[in-house]
């Protein structure tokens, strides 16, 4: 029995964050709302300039993995994209890959921060490491996966998509699109743009004590 609940008690600390370790249901609800309250508010502060499109999402959803973790973390950004997608849809398709792949980020950001990294610098290799997975496993891996056979059944014309086929072979299609998607239509910069705006965030969230947030 005692076994048992030192291997929850282990679980807990590696899939909470500090932060939410030791508080009541109540409190860790709470946290919970006021996170999913920042990804709702971050669905309406977004501009575009030219075909790029920017936003916060990217550093709101990775913060929030890091600040509650990665289970609750997971929690409040997909409930937060969800709601902040009612409250804001311009009248667009509700897009479920969308909220997974930034909600995956959350998920990321609390698993790698629970590396046992303890040296100098050790913050910005883990949000190094942060960035790269949520490129790849998100940004290309989820989110333009799913765009990409939404489009191809609803929204590519049979005329592009035999361009396509003709020019870049049938095969790469996916990854024409993908090239597409994060360079033409400027999803990569909109990246760069949030993990920036982490890097000069982040090291300073360690002086606000009630964060507990651990970073070298």
């Amino acid at each position: 029995m005692q076994e048992t609940a030192k291997q929850t008690g282990k679980w807990k600390r590696f899939l909470y964050s500090d932060l939410m370790l030791g508080l009541s249901d109540a409190r860790q609800i709470a946290y919970i709302g006021v996170v999913t309250a920042l990804c709702i508010a971050v669905n309406f502060f977004e501009f575009k300039l030219a075909d790029t499109q920017f936003s916060f999402t990217v550093f709101a959803s990775i913060l929030a993995g890091m600040l509650l973790g990665p289970v609750f973390g997971f929690i409040a950004v997909f409930l937060g994209d969800a709601i902040g997608f009612l409250a804001n849809s311009g009248g667009f398709l509700y897009m479920p890959w969308v909220g997974l792949s930034v909600a995956v980020m959350a998920l990321i950001a609390g698993l790698v921060m629970k590396l046992p990294f303890h040296f100098k610098g050790s913050c910005y290799a883990k949000l190094a490491i942060i960035c790269v997975l949520s490129l790849l496993v998100c940004s290309v891996g989820i989110n333009t996966t799913g765009f990409y056979f939404y489009y191809t059944h609803v929204g590519f014309s049979s005329k592009a998509l035999g361009y396509l086929s003709d020019y870049f072979g049938g095969a790469n299609m996916y990854w024409t699109y993908a090239l597409v998607r994060l360079v033409f239509m400027g999803q990569l910069i909109n990246s760069a743009f949030n993990y920036a705006l982490l890097f000069a965030v982040v090291p300073l969230l360690k002086a606000i004590k009630p964060l507990k947030l651990k970073i070298e």
